[in-house]
């Protein structure tokens, strides 16, 4: 069974990326989104990051757009 990209360990692992990317400079909730998107468009990430597993890119992407929507959540 696949882990969902909503799943409770997903999101924790995912904000442990998002507060170490804030280290280096200010990553509102839609850029946060858009870095995850970018994943899967530019061919260099999407490779890059798929070879720890294949679809590995398209999950961080989903995982980084949930935890993008829960903190834009009033």
């Amino acid at each position: 069974m696949r882990v969902k990209a909503d799943a409770a360990e997903v999101q924790a692992a995912i904000g442990e990326w998002y507060e170490l990317l804030r280290k280096f400079g200010d990553y509102p909730p839609e850029m946060f989104r858009k870095l995850g998107q970018l994943y899967v468009d530019d061919a260099r990430f999407k490779k890059n990051i798929d070879r720890f597993g294949e679809g590995l890119a398209a999950f961080m992407r989903d995982a980084m757009a949930v935890y993008a929507d829960r903190m834009q959540a009033p």
